[in-house]
């Protein structure tokens, strides 16, 4: 009888039966999906609990959830990775596609998709070369947006009453600002302090902008007229804080004029591009700040110098100009000579000229007055009353002469309206006027006329004449003309 372990223990396996059937000897269940998939789970996550991987970021997302999730790959693989809300809060970078970073954590698998990813706890740049080259794109970035533009800088305010600065309030940073505007120009400083570098400084810079520009002007906390964003020199990476997106978009934002005086004149970051003016140093940034006091000082006493000059210097050219003119101008005793002596002798001509017109005048008045006897007068009347006399023009005559006037004048006066043209118009009778006001008396010179205005005793009237006269009427049924008046003359009396 042949033994049963003989037989191949997959031989049935292979076989491919309809209905799988227990054996014999067998003790391996089959195992479920799961249990597999947590058996690999187990094992990948106990032999790479915890590695480190370079590579190059794609696909990166973060979900809303605050978990971030992406790939890392190289020239020939690639392996999904995820990093937790928490240490996605952490980084000290914002990732984006095309970044190289070397990741930290731990190997595990997604048993929904039978995928394998890494669990990523920590994750940096893969050196400086990479951090410029992520810098670059970033700045670029930005730049397409228009937030270095020039023309969205402003000018600082030439002393400000307030200045808030945005360091650390333990550095060298604020002593030295300090140090320096109490020797140029002591001003009143507000101090937000924040963190310069390390995991939550960029937030907290970006938070001190804003809050900056968030203060009421008339508050209880004053308004800064400007702000100053410092810290000191370092590398790359401790200034990194001050490239963050969230910085330099604070900065862009703002809505007080900002220096940005960050690191020293050699380190350049994307803060300096946002800002309104970049200083080398933050000693620099108090230079431009406030201007020197001393200097201000001196400049009020030379504008002050130059306006007393400028208003007693028209008073000192004038008087100048004046004393010229008087040296120029010649003596009154000298002008005034001349016009005294034409004086005089025209005084003495006038008493001349009264004197003789006085004497041809009273001599001759003394011939008139010879001539003007009363004998002589009394001739002359008589003499004139004789020629009235043989004139025969007495004052009855003269009187009848009017009355015999006034007797042939007053038959004219009653005949006088009766020979008024118009008089005739109250019997109905009109006159015919052409447009120019001349009577029309015939009837051929009325067919000329294209208008006539028949005037009648209350008022004219304006007539258009057809372009075809009226036809004549029939000699029968015209009137027989009167008989000629006892005198002969056919012309009728309108009276």
């Amino acid at each position: 009888m042949p033994s049963p372990f003989d037989s191949d223990p997959f031989e049935d396996d292979r076989s491919g039966g309809l209905v799988a059937k227990p054996r014999a000897g067998d003790n391996a269940e089959p195992l479920s999906i799961s249990a597999i998939s947590a058996l690999l789970k187990r094992t990948v996550e106990d032999r790479f609990a915890y590695v480190r991987v370079r590579g190059e970021l794609s696909g990166v997302k973060r979900a809303a959830s605050g978990h971030l999730y992406c790939c890392l790959k190289d020239d020939k693989a690639l392996i999904d990775g995820v990093m937790w809300r928490g240490g996605a809060q952490r980084l000290a970078f914002r990732p984006e596609d095309g970044v190289e970073v070397i990741a930290t954590g731990k190997l595990t698998t997604y048993p929904g998709r039978s995928k394998y990813q890494i669990v990523i706890e920590t994750m940096e740049i893969a050196g400086e070369g990479a951090l410029l080259a992520l810098l670059e794109k970033l700045r670029a970035r930005l730049a397409d947006e228009g937030l270095f533009a020039p023309e969205r800088k402003r000018p600082l305010p030439f002393l400000p009453r307030v200045i808030g600065v945005v360091t650390s309030p333990t550095g060298a940073v604020i002593r030295d600002i300090l140090h320096r505007l109490a020797d140029r120009f002591p001003s009143r400083v507000l101090v937000w302090p924040v963190l310069v570098q390390g995991e939550g400084a960029a937030a907290q810079v970006a938070n001190a902008v804003r809050g900056f520009s968030a203060l009421p002007v008339d508050g209880p906390v004053p308004r800064p007229d400007i702000v100053i964003v410092a810290r000191g020199g370092g590398s790359i990476e401790d200034l990194w804080s001050f490239n963050e997106e969230v910085v330099v978009r604070a900065v862009g934002e703002s809505t007080i004029p900002v220096i940005s005086a960050v690191g020293h004149e050699t380190d350049t970051t994307l803060c300096d591009y946002a800002a309104d003016r970049r200083a080398p140093t933050p000693t620099a940034a108090a230079e431009m700040a406030v201007p020197v006091r001393a200097d201000l000082y001196a400049q009020l006493d030379e504008l002050a110098y130059r306006q007393r000059r400028s208003v007693t210097r028209p008073v000192q050219l004038g008087r100048e100009r004046l004393e010229a003119r008087v040296r120029r101008l010649p003596r009154p005793e000298a002008v005034l000579a001349a016009r005294s002596q034409r004086l005089d002798e025209l005084a003495e001509r006038l008493r001349r000229g009264l004197k003789d017109f006085a004497g041809a005048r009273h001599r001759r008045l003394d011939a008139v007055g010879a001539r003007l006897s009363a004998p002589l007068l009394l001739h002359r009347v008589e003499a004139g009353r004789q020629r009235l006399a043989r004139t025969g023009l007495s004052v009855p005559l003269l009187v009848r002469q009017w009355e015999r006037a006034a007797g042939r004048l007053e038959p004219m006066k009653r005949v006088l309206p009766q020979l008024d043209p118009r008089k005739p118009l109250e019997r109905g009778y009109a006159l015919v006027r052409r447009a120019d006001g001349h009577v029309v008396s015939s009837r051929a010179a009325a067919a000329e006329e294209a208008r006539l205005t028949l005037e009648f005793a209350d008022g004219a009237l304006d007539v258009a004449i057809g372009a075809a006269p009226p036809a004549a009427r029939p000699a029968a049924s015209r009137k027989p003309a009167s008989p000629p008046p006892p005198g002969g003359s056919l012309q009728g009396d309108l009276f």
